[in-house]
């Protein structure tokens, strides 16, 4: 199962918009720099009252398909 780190800075105002659909996407970048899309509905579970902020592992299937988000580390 792939898993890769990524960055996420979003603040309270961003994570709204994504929580009330206007983006059904998050793109970010990897630790290792590589561009990365997760559905939104993620951030569901890591949102915090200042938004998002920090490094997450996320998993993917074999296929492709986002399995989970976990925080790493706060920045």
């Amino acid at each position: 199962m792939p898993i890769i780190d990524v960055v996420i800075h979003l603040s309270k105002s961003e994570c709204l918009a994504h929580y009330e659909g206007r983006y059904s996407n998050v793109r970010t970048r990897s630790v290792d720099g590589r561009w990365v899309i997760f559905p939104a509905e993620a951030l569901r579970r890591v949102v915090g009252q200042e938004g998002v902020h920090g490094v997450y592992r996320l998993e993917f299937s074999d296929q492709g398909r986002f399995i989970n988000i976990q925080p790493l580390a706060k920045s």
